[in-house]
């Protein structure tokens, strides 16, 4: 599960697109080429959200470890193959550390998100996971030692009441669970501005390898403990899972290859409507007015940190 923002100026959006590629500016860029890059857009976020319900149907059956597992065991080994055909030297970065400090932030980020699944409704989550742009803005401040206007504060505590509308609601239990998709949301947020750290240090591809690799070290320390063998249909679910991680990244790359980050990101927010369409066919859940409510309040703040980007 990963989560774009674009919450500043110059902000990368995607959390493995390559920063040059989002210095595209919107005179530059071709109509159709800003086309293209939205619809890749819109396929990451359907992909985002088959993620999400992939890991709720497999969550019923086996540990969240063992299926992160072999989601980012499948990144790794496609990711690997392809960088030692292409070029292995894209497998060195120049700064490993703060390169596994991304990836245990992302480990972070789909374990919350895991747990989180196991305990509310996909529409619920996914907005407010969606509150990580506006995060991203709040933490800027403080690690990218940005600055931030008024205007942005307001929008700040505005996504953070969308979190509160959807989980105060009455009925549900506000206990430690309830903060599993806001550690997720808040895991993606600072995964996010690590990746803005590396600016200029390493390419995508040196990014998108060292991705899983906390993930894949640290799951698989859990296998022997909490490992259940799959069946035939449940592997394939796994291996799928895997390959939409992949797939919704690479769709990420070329969405910002193709246009502005400040452009398509706000796109990302379609996530929200495909999060209600599968919860409707696949779990059977209707969103509440007050899920949607939150949402709005949680979309809206997003999209005016996008904007005020985009004309600064």
């Amino acid at each position: 599960m990963t989560r774009t923002a674009s919450a500043v100026p110059a902000s990368p959006g995607d959390p493995v697109a390559c920063p040059e590629l989002t210095a595209v500016n919107v005179s530059v860029a071709s109509g159709g080429a800003v086309r293209t890059g939205i619809l890749w857009m819109l396929v990451a976020t359907c992909l985002f959200v088959c993620q999400d319900s992939t890991s709720r149907i497999l969550l019923r059956t086996y540990a969240a470890t063992e299926i992160a597992f072999v989601r980012y065991l499948v990144h790794m080994v496609l990711v690997t193959v392809f960088l030692a055909w292409r070029d292995p030297r894209l497998m060195i970065s120049r700064r490993p550390g703060l390169q596994i400090l991304r990836s245990i932030f992302l480990l972070g980020a789909t374990l919350f998100a895991m747990l989180a699944l196991k305990i509310m409704p996909l529409v619920d989550f996914s907005a407010i996971v969606w509150v990580a742009p506006v995060l991203v803005a709040a933490l800027s401040i403080f690690v990218l030692n940005e600055k931030v206007s008024p205007g942005l504060w307001v929008s700040v505590f505005t996504g953070l009441a969308g979190v509160w509308v959807i989980v105060g609601r009455p009925g549900m239990d506000l206990s430690f669970s309830v903060l599993f998709p806001i550690l997720a949301a808040l895991a993606n947020a600072l995964y996010q501005v690590t990746t803005r750290l590396l600016h200029g240090a390493d390419s995508s591809l040196t990014t998108l390898f060292y991705t899983a690799i906390a993930g894949v070290v640290f799951c698989g320390g859990f296998l022997p403990f909490v490992a259940v063998t799959p069946n035939v249909t449940d592997a394939g679910l796994m291996l799928l899972l895997g390959l939409f991680g992949v797939a919704s990244h690479f769709c990420l790359i070329r969405a910002f290859a193709r246009a502005p980050a400040n452009v398509v990101a706000p796109f990302g927010y379609t996530a929200l409507l495909w999060a209600i369409l599968f919860s409707l066919l696949i779990f059977g859940e209707i969103p509440s007015p007050r899920t949607l409510f939150g949402a709005a309040l949680i979309v809206g703040a997003g999209l005016f940190i996008f904007l005020r980007g985009r004309k600064m």
